[in-house]
């Protein structure tokens, strides 16, 4: 027995609809899905510490807020050594009261990065008052290098996310240290080359002091440099140590 299969026009042209709306559905539903995929919540509040390369890459950094008897021999305890690529955290205030000792840090080629403009304690202040702090700092320094200050690391080096945001809304990327050499409690010359030759890796970003509250500093200093050296470390400013190496932050809370 032969059978004949008789298609009904309507009836295709509403299967063909059942059909195209399947496929369209499961397209939202694969884009849905992809975009949930892609899109990922936004990051934590970061700063950056430490530099992740294999190179042998090292900053040097040093925060500098009151005094003038101490930073000019550490300046010459530098270009001695040959390093013309330091990083100075300058307070703005400090700097408006010294304008020679910064033509002097300029000139011998280092990086300038902000220490704020009055040194207090920036978690304890409301918002708006940060955000006047960070820009004020930062018309002072430009106008007394020419320069623009693109990296910030805030007195006494304490923050909060709150701080964190408010720096980035400001362009300025927060910069903390990994390597402490705790010259600022002037515990010796042999403790702090301690300090510093103990810990240091590569990618490392090394905290001194330049105020007149370090009685030591200035001694340490060859050493440590010489050691690095022989080491086979290479100095770079801050910028140019995270410019081309994945920057390695913590999770501020």
């Amino acid at each position: 027995m032969n059978f004949i299969w008789i298609w009904n026009g309507k009836k295709i042209k509403q299967y063909m609809i059942v059909v195209i709306a399947a496929f369209f559905t499961a397209g939202i539903l694969y884009v849905e899905r992809s975009q949930i995929t892609v899109f990922s919540p936004v990051a934590e509040a970061t700063a950056i510490y430490k530099a992740e390369t294999n190179e042998k890459k090292i900053a040097l950094t040093f925060n500098l807020s009151w005094g003038e008897e101490k930073a000019i021999p550490i300046l010459d305890v530098l270009k001695d050594q040959g390093i013309n690529n330091a990083t100075f955290f300058l307070s703005a205030s400090w700097a408006e009261r010294h304008p020679d000792i910064v033509e002097r840090i300029v000139k011998d080629g280092h990086e300038i990065g902000s220490h704020g403009y009055r040194y207090e304690n920036y978690p304890q202040w409301e918002d708006e008052k940060i955000r006047k702090d960070i820009q004020m700092a930062h018309n002072t320094l430009y106008e007394l290098t020419n320069k623009v200050p693109k990296l910030l690391r805030p007195p006494n080096g304490n923050f909060d996310k709150r701080v964190l945001k408010i720096a980035e809304a400001q362009k300025y990327k927060l910069i903390h240290w990994s390597v402490d050499s705790k010259d600022y409690t002037n515990p010796g010359v042999e403790q702090i080359i301690s300090n510093v030759m103990d810990n240091v890796t590569g990618g490392d970003i090394i905290l001194f002091h330049a105020s007149d509250r370090v009685k030591q500093t200035q001694k340490a200093l060859p050493t440590i440099i010489d050691g690095l050296k022989k080491k086979g470390y290479d100095f770079v400013t801050v910028s140019e140590l995270i410019a081309h190496t994945e920057a390695k932050s913590s999770e501020v809370k």
